[in-house]
């Protein structure tokens, strides 16, 4: 185990959800993950890796340039050969990873352009010079950021398939447990890696699990009309955003290791993909959360 075990973070059930289930199917598009500094951020995204068959995390930093995300072609070695020959960067070693940029919202909004772009076709492309060339570049994208920092514009947003925002716990029962498994796991780390070597396991079994049964999972006509119907009532536009509630309901039932999306799906899915394409009331805080919320709760009543 090379990280603080994903099983033993105290809490945070709504970052560990997302995470997971794009772990299960990365193309549900990535997730974003806004908090204050120490709030497991890191640790949470670093720990998922070791609960992905053969993955490890290849991180972004924010001072990186196009040429190094993106790779470059060896353009003498062209003209002497006639064979292309890349120079790969940081998308190349991201294949089949997890691709984490700490304090996302600080990247430049055109390396953040590229990520999405590639994230979503799996395919990273490189032209220089009237030469092209492409290469596979499937990825876990995960983002994180501290909203006081600076916020990403709504059209990057839109492009991270979930989004969600999270606080330090404010119970003092888990505060204390938070601590005490840390120091644990600081001063006695091969008994706490015992201690949740089998969670661990179990969790590694069920992703796999999920990732076998995704491609049966199926959805009814009617759940995919209440969809498009709830994105109408929120006023949101972007058809982006009910497919990935659809992708990401998929997703959630494999998960839950069923072969039909229910319901309850649909919710959960749409409080991970929705939230951060809502246009706020600026004289209402939380108001499209609220609204999104009363939604839920409207169709949950309509379909018992």
């Amino acid at each position: 185990m090379k990280n603080y075990p994903f099983t033993a973070i105290v809490g945070q059930e709504k970052m560990k959800k997302a995470l997971i289930i794009n772990g299960v199917n990365p193309k549900i598009g990535g997730v974003l993950i806004q908090g204050e500094k120490g709030t497991a951020k890191s640790t949470a995204v670093r720990a998922l890796a070791d609960v992905l068959p053969d993955t490890e995390v290849v991180n972004l930093p924010v001072s990186a340039t196009e040429d190094r995300v993106v790779g470059t072609l060896d353009m003498e070695h062209i003209i002497k050969t006639g064979e292309k020959k890349l120079e790969p960067g940081i998308l190349a070693k991201a294949d089949k990873n997890i691709l984490y940029v700490d304090e996302v919202n600080l990247l430049e909004d055109h390396l953040v352009d590229i990520l999405l772009d590639t994230a979503a076709m799996g395919v990273n492309r490189i032209e220089r010079e009237g030469v092209s060339y492409e290469h596979p570049s499937r990825f876990v994208l995960v983002g994180t950021m501290n909203p006081e920092e600076g916020m990403l514009r709504p059209q990057l947003l839109d492009r991270f398939g979930l989004c969600v925002n999270i606080e330090s716990e404010k119970r003092i029962e888990e505060r204390i447990e938070v601590i005490r498994r840390r120091l644990h796991f600081e001063h006695h780390r091969e008994s706490f890696e015992e201690n949740y070597e089998q969670k661990q396991r179990k969790l590694k079994e069920k992703i796999q699990q999920a990732q076998k049964l995704l491609q049966s999972v199926e959805i009814d006509d009617a759940l995919i009309g209440a969809v498009a119907d709830l994105s109408i009532k929120l006023g949101i536009e972007s058809h982006r955003a009910d497919i990935t509630v659809i992708t990401a309901a998929q997703t959630l039932a494999a998960w839950k290791q069923r072969t039909t999306v229910l319901w309850e799906d649909i919710c959960e899915a749409a409080e991970l993909a929705l939230p951060h394409r809502l246009l706020q009331d600026p004289m209402k805080e939380n108001s499209s959360e609220l609204k999104l919320t009363e939604l839920l709760s409207h169709k949950v009543a309509g379909n018992q």
